[in-house]
């Protein structure tokens, strides 16, 4: 199913190739605005009030589904695909949650029928599909003549070998699994972290838990992944003795729409993405990251709420529960939610104390209610559980430096700044915000304008960096040098207030003064904080001149 045909499909729910009953018109047309905004579970209820009325309707019927399984309800999409079906349609979406359902109830003689697809992914989704159905039925040599038949598509042959392994390992062949997994059988395999999970499981059945260890220690050098970390943590301690990647074709069907689901994900419409998620997480509820993909496009698509029920469903003792509550916190925040957000990062900062990234997401959100003496706290814990040259350190000192530059901790502020480059040197935002710091604090100058310029050439399109750079120039007392930094800075940000009111200033100094007034008139059209605007005001009033001098004075 290619990209083109998959995305025709979502749009093709809106279109009716039957004319609508008189009395849906009302509800339809409610349920299409709810739909456009994917406003799933108000679509919902609109569809079935329409559908009630002209329960025959095809494309009516195939909107009602697609909307039911954005809200998560799997069961009622499937009696409505049964009665989709009933009435004539064959769209691929809705008879493959038919053949879903039917498989989820160990019908694997429906979910193993052909379909009629051949283009795009279809083949890929088809024939895996068959193979698991196959499996289910008892008939593994059939299924991996399935699976190979998929292979022999060159763009599937990886994902074709992948499923064949776990459909080996499911049947207890953990030999032939780890001749696929490790490269040995069909050549090496670009493994997912999920599976390279299956492939640790796969070698500790082969009573290689040094070899799984090994295999997972590598992974752990690109970075925190807590599944990964969890099952290896298991496996030193001698716990992780069964198999429980995929156990049933049920799950092996899951990972299959799971595979697609990540696929697909950037590169088609989340609405489209989440039916292969959704439908994954319905034949395998524990499949969390399936649960995690849901709640991710879900919030991506400013579906808060149902974001927020997504991420809920990881329970508490999976290793991937402390990802979901930040998850949740950040839809719940996204909601206008602020102070329940905080809550849940609060709790979540003692039921898991010894992990970095909660702090830091705590102190985030602190940060921006303003709680600054909180927000403090929270990311100096997160930096004493990091070692000192952990360079993932260097976002949270810079956020760190922030809160204390608001709090006029300007010492504490630099401190932070300049572990942050420490750590990552040239980082164009800390050197633009600690150089155009030391700039208002009128201290060390030549520094500044040099870290600014470094900045700018990390970031040459950044119109605030590149404002820095001109405000540095102005500050020096270098008028004639700040103008063609300020006027780019301009152009890059065409109705930013302060960056308009700086360019009135050099072009005050340069002595253009109406292209100054003009300037500052500009930066009042676009609503600058009230402390600004009488300041741009009292300068068209009298000249920036005479403002500085009352300045001045203001403050001896």
């Amino acid at each position: 199913m290619s990209l083109r045909t998959t995305t025709a499909l979502l749009l093709a729910v809106s279109c009716f190739a039957a004319p609508l009953k008189a009395d849906v018109a009302g509800p339809y047309l409610a349920a299409r605005q709810a739909s456009i905004a994917a406003d799933y579970e108000e679509a919902v209820a609109y569809f079935a009030r329409a559908v009630v009325e002209d329960p025959t309707n095809l494309a009516l019927l195939e909107s009602a589904v697609i909307a039911n399984i954005g809200a998560g309800n799997i069961g009622p999409a499937s009696r409505v695909a049964d009665s989709y079906v009933t009435a004539g349609g064959t769209n691929p979406i809705v008879m493959l949650v038919k053949n879903m359902a039917a498989l989820k109830d160990g019908d694997f003689e429906l979910a193993a029928k052909p379909a009629a697809q051949t283009d795009g992914l279809a083949p890929l989704l088809n024939g895996l599909l068959e193979g698991w159905a196959l499996l289910g039925k008892g008939q593994m040599s059939d299924a991996t003549a399935a699976f190979q038949k998929v292979a022999e598509e060159e763009d599937f042959a990886q994902l074709a070998h992948y499923h064949e392994a776990l459909a080996l390992a499911q049947v207890g062949d953990f030999e032939s699994a780890d001749a696929i997994l490790s490269g040995e059988r069909n050549g090496p395999l670009t493994l997912s972290a999920r599976g390279l999970e299956a492939h640790a499981q796969v070698l500790v059945q082969l009573e290689r838990s040094e070899d799984a260890i090994e295999l997972l220690d590598l992974v752990s050098e690109g970075g925190f992944n807590p599944v990964l970390d969890t099952l290896k943590a298991r496996i030193e301690a001698g716990e992780a003795s069964e198999y429980s990647f995929v156990t049933t074709p049920q799950e092996g069907a899951a990972e299959v729409l799971f595979t697609i689901s990540a696929i697909l994900q950037g590169r088609a419409a989340p609405e489209l993405v989440l039916i292969y998620a959704r439908l994954a997480s319905d034949l395998r509820p524990d499949h969390t990251q399936a649960t995690l993909m849901s709640a991710e496009l879900l919030d991506e698509m400013d579906q808060y709420k149902l974001a927020v029920d997504a991420f809920s469903d990881v329970p508490a003792d999976d290793p991937a529960f402390f990802l979901a509550e930040m998850g949740r916190a950040n839809s719940l925040y996204a909601d206008a939610q602020e102070d329940a957000a905080i809550e849940v990062l609060s709790a979540l900062s003692k039921s898991h104390p010894d992990t970095p990234v909660v702090h830091a997401a705590l102190g985030d959100y602190l940060g921006r209610q303003d709680r600054d003496a909180e927000a403090i706290e929270a990311y100096t814990k997160s930096l004493d559980l990091r070692a000192d040259d952990d360079v993932s350190a260097w976002p949270v000192y810079y956020a760190r430096g922030i809160v204390h530059e608001r709090m006029d901790n300007l010492a504490e502020m630099e401190v932070d700044f300049r572990k942050a480059l420490e750590l990552r040197p040239n980082q164009p935002d800390v050197l633009n915000y600690l150089g155009y710091s030391l700039v208002e604090q009128q201290v060390k100058l030549d520094e500044a304008l040099g870290m600014i310029e470094t900045a700018v050439a990390e970031r040459p399109d950044s119109g605030y960096i590149t404002d820095s750079l001109g405000w540095v120039f102005y500050r020096l007392g270098r008028y004639e040098e700040a103008v063609g930094p300020m006027e780019r800075a301009v152009s890059l940000l065409p109705v930013d207030p302060i960056v308009n009111d700086h360019l009135g200033d050099v072009y005050w100094k340069v002595d253009r003064k109406r292209e100054a007034e003009f300037q500052w008139k500009r930066a009042l059209s676009f609503d600058p904080e009230e402390e600004e605007a009488e300041r741009i005001q009292r300068k068209l009033e009298v000249g920036l001149d005479v403002v500085l001098e009352e300045e001045a004075a203001s403050n001896q």
